[in-house]
């Protein structure tokens, strides 16, 4: 039988925190996750009788950006996350244990909570040469991969390789690096692309996952609609200037200085799904778009692939028809412009005219 893991009360209290803390700890989880105020206590509840949630982080190939994004989260906090959410049993990045002593886990814990588990995958596996090019431990890490996910409840992709390839399976891809799911195909896969994602996602579906033991609502791709539900365009502070058809035309010209949309400096917002528009990054500070960069696209697959980086996109539907283009879009925004003026001058030459004196009776 399964060894009882502490609740996160249990090690909550163990630290000396206050019922009253607790509670607010609560709402603040549920105001990270976009719920309602009502949902504190159903978190609290699920915080004083779940166990702690046994995880096992692997790496594969990838460049640990999603680690160094995790631990800058600030709501939850990632020390919250990792020492009293979760019971986090493996991750070569973070853990103090190594070589055969940090090995073991990925035997133990999969035999001792079976089913129990999750298994969050940071990188990919090539598949060339039966693996060799990530070797783990001694052995191939797609080898790992299939052992450790055989009874793991539930298996999240950290970032964009582990979602879609990212850079190791862009072309020509010699190593034949591949996305997980192409690799572990019974089991639920949540997908949280990004290059690397924002830090609050990664910790937000731990804490939803944790709280309803369930997996969140996932679109048609694999990812938690609560964070992808949206393109960046949606949400974006710039999109009245696309819709106006203002657009930045070079690096620092005066459209950049007023802020102007960045659509035709390659910005891909307008195909891109994240929650980079509204989470933020570093604490909801700002976002590429709002340091004045274009959105690279790096949570869509093959973004690597789907370069130039700084080539426009075509045929971006706006308010004026899906089929606009962000040409047609400034010309009928200039067109409008146009015809109010002509308008403006009708009405006021029929105003100047109808105000005219009328003629005496009987005068030419």
């Amino acid at each position: 039988m399964a060894e009882r893991l502490q609740t996160f009360y249990d090690i909550m209290r163990a630290q000396g925190t206050s019922r009253r803390s607790f509670l607010k700890f609560c709402s603040l989880t549920a105001a990270a996750l976009g719920l309602e105020p009502a949902y504190a206590g159903a978190i609290a509840h699920a915080m004083e009788t779940k166990p702690r949630l046994p995880v096992l982080w692997m790496h594969g190939l990838e460049c640990t950006c999603c680690s160094e994004s995790f631990i800058r989260s600030g709501s939850p906090l990632a020390s919250d996350v990792i020492l009293k959410m979760i019971s986090l049993d493996y991750d070569d990045t973070l853990m103090a244990a190594a070589g055969a002593d940090a090995e073991k886990a990925l035997t133990e814990i999969p035999a001792k909570y079976p089913g129990e588990y999750v298994l969050a995958v940071e990188g990919n596996p090539p598949l060339n040469e039966d693996g060799m090019y990530c070797i783990t431990g001694g052995r191939p890490f797609v080898e790992k991969l299939r052992e450790v996910a055989a009874n793991a409840k539930a298996v999240i992709a950290w970032g964009a390789c582990a979602s879609w390839g990212c850079v190791q399976a862009a072309r020509p891809n010699p190593t034949q690096a591949v996305p997980i799911d192409k690799v572990i195909t019974d089991k639920p896969i949540i997908k949280v692309p990004g290059c690397p994602p924002i830090a609050e996602v990664m910790t937000g579906v731990i804490s939803y996952i944790v709280t309803f033991n369930r997996l969140p609502e996932l679109d048609s791709r694999g990812r938690p609609a609560m964070f992808y539900g949206q393109r960046i365009h949606d949400k974006c502070y710039r999109r009245p200037h696309f819709d106006a058809g203002e657009f930045v035309q070079s690096w620092d010209d005066d459209g950049a200085r007023k802020g102007y949309c960045l659509y035709k400096m390659g910005c891909k917002g307008p195909t891109t799904y994240n929650a980079c528009s509204t989470t933020r990054w570093n604490g909801g500070v700002s976002f590429p778009i709002q340091s004045g960069h274009g959105c690279l696209g790096c949570s869509e697959d093959h973004f690597w692939d789907n370069g130039p980086f700084y080539s426009r996109l075509a045929n971006i539907g706006a308010a004026f028809g899906i089929e606009a283009t962000a040409d047609e879009i400034g010309g009928t925004a200039a067109g409008i412009a146009l015809a109010g003026v002509a308008a403006h001058a009708a009405a006021s030459a029929v105003k100047h005219f109808s105000a005219k004196p009328k003629d005496h009776e009987g005068e030419k």
